[in-house]
């Protein structure tokens, strides 16, 4: 049996659209042949459709984030000041800072012996979800910035409050402006940052945040 010579021939400018198809014929063995079109329209198609898909899945990220934005900064029944009071009462010590944070109260205690350990808390009962030790360096950068302040992070908490709700307390330990910083949330959904002294407990406007 005789062996085919593969043949191609190009024919046509065929106008669909506006696209140029081209055809190819490949003739092999046995006369069986093989066509494959292919248009430019249907690449520009194909182009378009997974930059559509790629600015689809760039909107659900960002939708995503948005939410998990709102459901991290929504306060339930349970305030800052009572979920670190919860978390101390779980584990004694000193704590440095507290965020509603995935649905749940965050507390960082510095424990005895320079041990670090997170506390979670519900935000609707303030019962304890759980308790881990962190490995943490800092300690004695903490213990230095608390040396002669009388308000805790709970009266911190409290201070605030009063600028609207606590979602976050935490203890700003560099530079010269030790003190304790809070973020707070209006009824509207507006952040706003705090500073609150830790000696007299004032609270002033956090000045990055004028």
């Amino acid at each position: 049996m005789k062996r085919n010579i593969v043949i191609a021939v190009v024919t046509a400018a065929a106008l669909v659209g506006g696209g140029t198809a081209t055809a190819l014929a490949v003739a092999g063995d046995d006369d069986d042949s093989t066509s494959v079109t292919r248009t430019e329209d249907d690449r520009d198609d194909r182009g378009e459709d997974r930059s559509d898909d790629r600015d689809d899945r760039s909107d659900d990220r960002d939708g995503d984030d948005d939410d998990g934005a709102v459901r991290a900064a929504a306060p339930g029944d349970v305030t800052a000041a009572e979920a670190i009071t919860a978390a101390l009462k779980h584990t004694p010590g000193t704590a440095v800072s507290a965020e509603l944070d995935d649905g749940s109260w965050e507390v960082d205690v510095l424990a005895e012996g320079d041990t670090w350990h997170t506390v979670r808390i519900a935000p609707d009962s303030g019962k304890v979800l759980g308790a881990q030790k962190d490995d943490e360096d800092d300690a004695a950068e903490v213990r230095a910035a608390l040396k002669g302040a009388s308000v805790t992070a709970e009266d911190a908490a409290k201070a605030a409050s009063a600028k609207g709700t606590v979602v976050s307390v935490d203890l700003d330990d560099d530079g010269g402006d030790k003190g304790w910083e809070a973020e707070t949330r209006a009824s509207g959904g507006d952040a706003r940052d705090w500073n609150v002294d830790l000696k007299t407990a004032s609270v002033t406007p956090d000045r990055d945040d004028d």
